[in-house]
């Protein structure tokens, strides 16, 4: 037992660190400020004119009957509340093929929900469609005004269900 935890910190120190040694800036004397190199987190400003886009990402792309995916919008200021609708998000029991789930999201578009795929959707391809909506309400008379802001729709594949993906 020995012998095998010695030869894997022996490969350990072979290979070496797995992260790179930072860089260090020295001051010039021109300059009098040191730089530090760029992170990876510090994209910049987002373009204003991808604020203005509506986006839909559903994470795992490629679920499996009767589990669950994660659902990131982003959608246009002007909005106030997103629509996603999908042949696989049916209930069970329930005659609609098609069904919407409705989420609300920050100041700046931004919104995230946990989806069930019904185990009754059918394997295969699907649609799954955005819609950035402004939704205004009357107060005197309860009547409730929606308008499109935007659109966006992905394809989504649903895979067979098994019992053995619990058993990993």
């Amino acid at each position: 037992m020995r012998l095998v935890a010695q030869i894997g910190v022996a490969a350990t120190l072979m290979v070496g660190p797995g992260t790179p040694a930072e860089q260090v800036t020295t001051p010039t004397a021109t300059a009098g400020a040191t730089t530090s190199p760029p992170s990876s987190d510090d994209k910049g400003p987002i373009p204003k004119a991808l604020k203005k886009v509506p986006s839909l990402r559903i994470l795992p792309s490629h679920p499996r009957q009767a589990s669950h995916v994660r659902v990131f919008v982003h959608c246009p200021k002007k909005a106030n509340h997103a629509i996603i609708g999908s042949t696989a998000f049916q209930l069970k029991g329930s005659r609609r093929v098609y069904r919407e789930v409705g989420m609300g999201f920050s100041d700046r578009g931004l919104g995230h929900r946990g989806v069930s795929i019904s185990y009754y959707a059918l394997p295969g391809w699907h649609k799954a469609l955005l819609k950035c909506v402004k939704v205004t309400m009357n107060k005197k008379t309860r009547i409730s005004r929606t308008r499109v802001i935007g659109r966006d729709a992905i394809p989504l594949y649903v895979r067979r269900f098994s019992i053995w993906q619990y058993f990993d």
